[in-house]
């Protein structure tokens, strides 16, 4: 508070005030009376008010959206916040722990990075990464794991060295899954129910801990056989493709003439069966143009034989070469073999 027009400066050409001064005039100068009870030495008590309400004031925090709060009271956990303002004990009553719980964090088992995790180099740590599957071959198996934090009081006081214990339990779920499956199906198609079982078996061993952790994914980095027999190994590799190959190229072969086959069969058997109506049609025509001959033969048989002796001729002479004769004069001609055409065509 500063001086009134026409008020004069206690300290003005004084030097360094004395300290009883100074309060004595901040006394007078101030609109309301300090409380008696600070005397003479009113100074010390102030501080200790000045020092108690900061006291008080350091219990304050703020949870920030991605934590939550962890309230200790002398070392115990006793409640836990949410984001937003929010007030302890101050220390050394409680004090408070604000971990972030949708951070996903990330361990690698079977491996390190060594700089940046984008660009970084790899350095492998075989003694994770060996494992022995179900036909008791060795196989070289990196991964990594994600998880978050699914109970922030569990996970803070239930386990220590959490990073830890997450990737002991990670590769002992690995190992179990590689022990009950076949080399072949964690090298090619078994990889996805592999990371499957691994993230199962791994929930199951953390929830057993009360570790207050959730575990997002297990994914397979990189998944090949030893050093020592990886050249076999292609080998093997290599002529699964050629069985592959030979056998999609057997299907197509299959695909392209099952068709054209059964295309063939329907068209014989529908020849064959137009072949039969027709033949059957044309049977039952004859049978029926039989009956009518008969019918009529045997009302006049002398005129039906002559009929039917004349459609014969009729049917057969147009086809040979021939000559008439009258019966008048038949007996006065000579008859007539043509021999040499005859041996001509036999001959031909």
């Amino acid at each position: 508070m500063g001086w009134q027009d026409g008020d004069k400066n206690p300290w003005e050409g004084k030097g360094q005030p004395d300290l009883k001064v100074v309060m004595d005039t901040i006394k007078k100068l101030m609109p309301f009376r300090l409380p008696s009870f600070m005397g003479r030495h009113g100074l010390v008590p102030l501080l200790i008010a000045a020092a108690f309400l900061l006291w008080l004031a350091s219990g304050i925090y703020f949870v920030a959206p991605d934590e939550i709060g962890v309230v200790k009271r002398f070392g115990e956990a006793v409640r836990s916040t949410q984001s937003g303002p929010h007030y302890h004990l101050p220390a050394p009553i409680e004090s408070v722990l604000k971990p972030k719980v949708t951070q996903v964090r990330r361990i690698e088992v079977g491996f390190r990075t060594i700089g940046d995790k984008q660009h970084g180099r790899f350095s492998a740590v075989q003694a994770e990464s060996l494992m022995l599957t179900k036909g008791e071959n060795i196989v070289n198996m990196t991964f990594i794991v994600q998880y978050k934090i699914s109970d922030a009081m569990n996970y803070l006081f239930n386990v220590r060295e959490q990073d830890k214990t997450v990737k002991d339990a990670a590769e002992a779920a690995m190992r179990e899954v590689a022990g009950s499956n076949a080399i072949d199906d964690i090298l090619t198609v078994g990889k996805f129910q592999v990371q499957q079982d691994t993230k199962e078996i791994l929930q199951r061993i953390l929830d057993s801990y009360n570790a207050g952790i959730h575990i997002v994914a297990v994914q397979l980095q990189d998944v090949h056989p030893p050093d020592q027999v990886m050249a076999a190994f292609k080998d093997v590799a290599s002529a699964k493709e050629d069985k592959a190959k030979m056998v999609n190229e057997a299907y197509g072969y299959r695909n392209e003439i099952l068709p054209k086959a059964k295309g063939k069969a329907s068209q014989i058997t529908n020849d064959a069966v137009a072949y039969k109506e027709s033949r059957i049609i044309s049977a039952q025509g004859d049978v029926s143009r039989f009956l009518q001959i008969l019918k009529q033969y045997k009302m006049a048989k002398d005129v039906t034989k002559k009929r039917l002796y004349i459609e014969t001729m009729e049917e057969i002479m147009p086809s040979i070469n021939k000559i008439v004769i009258e019966g008048k004069i038949g007996g006065n001609v000579l008859p007539y073999l043509p021999l040499k055409k005859g041996i001509t065509e036999i001959n031909k």
